[in-house]
């Protein structure tokens, strides 16, 4: 029984990044014995994995590529702590400091965002931490389209006839099509209505004798 649990932590360790190893061989071997460790990691709770298997787990979720600075940190003192403090992470520390690193992420888009995505990471920071991952996975998204469409309003009224027409191509069509417009489109259709511009100035003028 321990011999398979043994090789079951080598094989999870596959999973962590390599920078997170100090040994190439070891990575090297539980390469080839990843599919021992998914199962593993999969039908295992905390409560009875061994040390090694726990540093491992705390090791694959610091590795994520979604895992934020104040899970990384918390995984960190985890594993300079006790088998307590390990298992204490998985099934706790983990989450909380996840729902930390959200609301830094919702802050930081709210800092550059327009009206919309403001107030509705607002409204997801006041609610409950479900509320902010939906806001970092959906809401902002919904939240942007509505201030493109508010920003190609606003240069449509400024703008001149073929940016006009441009915009309202944009609002017409779907919400990568608004996107396109404030990005290049624009710039495209202003520069069609100074070409314009320049050539109703060259025309000669027509008048009574």
């Amino acid at each position: 029984m321990k011999s398979t649990r043994a090789a079951s932590v080598v094989a999870a360790a596959a999973i962590v990044p390599a920078v997170l190893f100090s040994s190439p061989a070891f990575a090297a071997d539980a390469a080839a014995k990843a599919p021992v460790a998914a199962a593993t990691a999969a039908t295992t709770g905390a409560s009875d994995m061994s040390e090694e298997e726990l540093r491992v787990a705390i090791l694959r979720i610091m590795g994520k590529p979604d895992a934020g600075p104040a899970v990384k940190a918390a995984g960190s003192k985890a594993l300079d702590g006790t088998l307590e403090d390990m298992r204490q992470f998985l099934e706790a520390g983990q989450y909380r400091a996840r729902e930390e690193d959200d609301r830094v992420a919702t802050l930081k888009i709210m800092a550059n965002a327009g009206r919309s995505v403001r107030e509705a990471g607002d409204r997801a920071l006041k609610g409950t931490p479900a509320d902010v991952r939906h806001f970092l996975e959906v809401g902002q998204y919904r939240a942007r389209e509505e201030d493109d469409r508010v920003a190609t309003l606003k240069i449509m009224h400024e703008g001149g006839p073929a940016v006009k027409a441009a915009g309202d191509k944009a609002l017409k069509g779907t919400p990568d099509d608004v996107r396109r417009f404030l990005e290049t489109g624009q710039y495209e259709a202003r520069k069609l209505d100074e070409q314009q511009k320049k050539a109703d100035r060259k025309k000669p003028a027509t008048g009574k004798r």
